[in-house]
């Protein structure tokens, strides 16, 4: 007897543009979305009845319907919107899960201040969320942010390690320490201030590596987790992902020339990868 495991569908990479027009100013988001459905669907899989498909386009058309209804001015709170209106009309639905990732526009400054109706892309850095609710139960909401490149030129060293026939990497008190960053917090609750928070977080991790005097990039990653948990009492818990992408000393010695810790030669691959959750005493 074969039976069918879990299993759910939905329509990914649905682009949305939306711009909010002001009197005085415009707001523009550009927001990348999945919609995701698990639900009673044996029977389209076992015998090919797809009476309870709601179809895929469907789902990208409300999207779009709901963009220009809706009043959520965060994608958090777009996808809370979108995941009640598909529960609602959709019984056979047990649960819809929303996976969104925001591109980052600013401003552009003219004479030093913001312009009302010109934005501009300066990095690949993405906000994310994964919003999720089950019928007849409150929301799970995880934010991020991704692709958050950093360097330090001080401040950081990497010692004391283990040291065997195989290692070559000398101990330095005086590095290069440089990461892509990604993060993942757990909301407390259902309903926030969305986008202030994401701004609380990211402000308080970019600080927290900037000032922080690193041991190794584990030995950072847990002072930018600890600062956020003692600050944002909203957030549960937080993962943080952190490559360390390397910069290496340059030999100039070859060619008679010293290096006091200037010329490094970047390099993408191989590089570290280092990750851990934080969370608060108790809580799981």
């Amino acid at each position: 007897m074969i039976e069918l495991g879990e299993n759910r569908y939905g329509k990914s990479r649905v682009r949305l543009v939306r711009v909010k027009r002001d009197p005085e100013r415009h707001h523009l988001r550009e927001w990348t979305l999945q919609v995701l459905l698990e639900g009673d669907y044996d029977s389209c899989f076992r015998e090919g009845d797809n009476s309870k498909i709601l179809p895929t386009d469907t789902m990208k058309n409300t999207v779009y319907w709901l963009a220009r209804k809706s009043q959520a001015a965060c994608m958090e709170d777009f996808a809370k919107e979108l995941i009640d209106f598909l529960l609602a009309r959709n019984p056979q639905v047990l649960s819809a899960e929303i996976k969104s990732w925001e591109k980052i526009w600013d401003r552009v400054l003219i004479g030093g201040k913001p312009h009302p109706t010109a934005f501009v892309q300066s990095s690949a850095e993405r906000a994310t969320t994964r919003v999720q609710r089950t019928q007849n139960s409150g929301f799970s909401i995880v934010s991020g942010l991704e692709n958050l490149i950093m360097m330090k030129t001080a401040g950081s060293g990497f010692e004391g390690y283990i040291q065997d026939s195989l290692t070559t990497l000398e101990p330095t008190r005086d590095r290069l320490l440089g990461t892509c960053l990604s993060a993942t917090w757990e909301y407390a609750a259902q309903e926030a201030d969305f986008d202030r928070l994401r701004g609380k977080l990211r402000a308080l991790l970019v600080e927290a590596f900037a000032c922080h005097d690193s041991k190794s990039v584990q030995h950072t990653l847990y002072a930018m987790g600890e600062r956020v948990l003692n600050e944002v009492g909203e957030v549960e818990d937080i993962e943080l992902t952190m490559p360390n992408i390397h910069c290496l000393l340059v030999d100039l010695s070859r060619f008679g020339e010293d290096n006091p810790n200037e010329v490094f030669m970047p390099i993408d691959e191989p590089h570290g990868y280092i990750q851990a959750r934080l969370q608060r005493q108790g809580t799981r």
